[in-house]
């Protein structure tokens, strides 16, 4: 019966096809598409060529408009790299310029690589996307032992397994290496399984180590082995050490004031899969070939498609005419204006790295943007001044001031005191044998509160992070954190309580663990 009926419906749907493209003015080549794969607006000839053409003048415009050092713009289109070319400066304060081979930090360009790692074990057999977590990496779990038994590659790498937002990344600010991390994982709490969306750089990360362990070896050497070296990715790596090997390699600028500067250097392997890789322009234009070419020699298409296909809801639309968005297995996945799909991803380290691509493979174009600066919406602007110009003639909006709105949010301090002048008429605060101590949490590990000259410090971590303490108000204390996910200005609380000569908790407002995470004295 089932049978039958699924044969009605494709004779059904054959029919409306073959009725659709009788009625259709396409040209004929448009035709011989089915509706599903029918653009809303035809490119004529010549228009990706004249978008081109002005790229120069679009990166150009946006680089002086953000104050981003250095850009890397590379566009492939019909299997070939049809433009690569480098602005600016590796680092300001050296004259040193950009190139198409000036190697970057990715950051989240990171996870569409990855996944084309994974497509290429599913090719050769060793992995599925649907290989349960339990079989690859028994000794990972979620929070939920039954949720643990099903939990599939494909469901971390659409993050949809219900783990919170970011789950376990405020762990590597503080230090704690990738293995630490994925087992504490198990502490976070979750959200509805495979219905829910939260984006989340260790969920993916532990799946991409147990296809890793799957193929008895590490992550950074299947991301050789699988994907770099039979591409011929020569300037790439998912080793941070090789990243500052590099001669020719983009310097990180964090944003500050109305500018920027080189202040930090972020180590992303802890997070590699999802974060860790660097790469050149001119490499990242032979992996976007790779993918337009539906794998080429290297993946099987039926190996990549899941991966480049809806897997989750990313965003939700809010209003009738708004478009949704949707996450595959690593890539996001949407509709443009013109009735095309679009795959991309953009990367943020706000310690200094703001990357993005868009493949059209309607068109097989596709652009990639590198840059060597915090994210201020420089590289989703001039990809999608691109892509607009390539799609309908025309630039119809002023693209970097509306990504520029957008990412300001990720620029505000965090903490309910932050910016905040201290207590006029605080009450005085606990003598520092109160606070002194070791404290313990299962999440975020053992803590100290020692002295420090004439004050207190919060010392944190495995290779212990140092914040001093200030007296807020009675048993509060307050600490600055500048980080990953702190950004300049953010402040945390530290509130001591217990009714002894010594605390006997302390929490602690921005170590987050299901609230505020609360230590106990050991």
């Amino acid at each position: 019966m089932a049978d039958q009926i699924s044969r009605r419906k494709f004779l059904a749907s054959s029919a409306i096809t073959s009725v659709a493209l009788a009625l259709s003015p396409l040209p004929l080549s448009a035709q011989a598409l089915p509706p599903s794969r029918t653009p809303g607006v035809p490119v004529p000839d010549g228009q990706i060529d004249a978008a081109i053409a002005r790229l120069d003048e679009i990166v150009s415009k946006i680089r002086q408009d953000s104050g981003v050092p250095g850009i890397a713009v590379a566009v492939v289109h019909g299997g070939e790299t049809v433009y690569a070319k480098g602005f600016g400066l590796r680092a300001l304060d050296k004259p040193d310029a950009i190139t198409p081979d000036t190697v970057f930090q990715l950051a989240s360009l990171s996870k569409p690589i990855g996944a084309t790692v994974v497509a290429r074990q599913v090719t050769r057999g060793v992995v599925s996307w649907d290989s349960r977590m339990k079989d690859l990496l028994p000794w990972f779990a979620l929070s939920d032992p039954a949720i643990t038994e099903k939990l599939t590659v494909g469901d971390l790498y659409s993050h949809r397994s219900g783990l919170p937002d970011h789950a376990g990344d405020d762990l590597e600010d503080l230090g704690f290496d990738r293995q630490t991390i994925l087992e504490r994982i198990r502490l976070q709490p979750l959200a509805p399984f495979r219905t829910s969306y939260a984006y989340t750089n260790f969920g993916l990360t532990a799946a991409a180590v147990g296809v890793a362990e799957a193929s008895g070896m590490s992550w950074e050497d299947l991301t050789d082995e699988a994907l770099l070296e039979p591409l011929g990715m020569t300037m790439s790596s998912a080793r941070f050490a090789d990243f500052m090997a590099r001669e020719n390699r983009a310097i990180p600028h964090a944003l500050e004031g109305d500018g920027f500067a080189a202040r930090y250097q972020r180590d992303p392997d802890a997070q590699s899969p999802a974060g860790g890789m660097s790469a050149s322009a001119s490499d990242m234009a032979t992996w976007m070939k790779m993918v337009l070419a539906d794998g080429g020699d290297l993946i099987a298409p039926d190996a990549l498609q899941p991966a480049i296909s809806p897997q989750s809801f990313s965003s939700r639309p809010h209003s009738p005419d708004e478009r949704a968005s949707f996450y595959g297995f690593g890539f996001g996945v949407g509709t443009d204006p013109t009735g095309r799909v679009v795959l991309s991803h953009s990367g943020a380290f706000i310690l200094g790295a703001g990357t993005h691509f868009s493949l059209i493979p309607s068109l097989d174009l596709g652009i990639v943007v590198l840059t060597n600066a915090a994210p201020v919406g420089a590289a989703e602007a001039i990809g999608s001044a691109f892509v607009e110009l390539a799609l309908s003639g025309d630039i119809t909006r002023d693209w970097f001031g509306a990504y520029n709105q957008m990412f300001r949010a990720f620029y505000e301090p965090i903490g309910h005191t932050a910016g905040e002048p201290f207590p006029a008429a605080a009450a005085p605060a606990p003598g520092a044998d109160y606070c002194a101590g070791r404290y313990a949490h299962p999440y975020f590990g053992t803590i100290e509160i020692a002295a420090d000259g004439e004050g207190l410090a919060l010392l944190a971590g495995p290779k212990p992070m140092h914040f001093p303490l200030h007296a807020w108000d009675g048993s509060i204390m307050v600490f600055a954190m500048d980080a990953e996910n702190a950004p300049i200005g953010s402040r945390s609380t530290m509130t001591f309580a217990g009714n002894g000569a010594q605390a006997e908790t302390v929490e602690i407002e921005l170590f987050v663990e299901n609230g505020p995470a609360v230590f106990t004295r050991i």
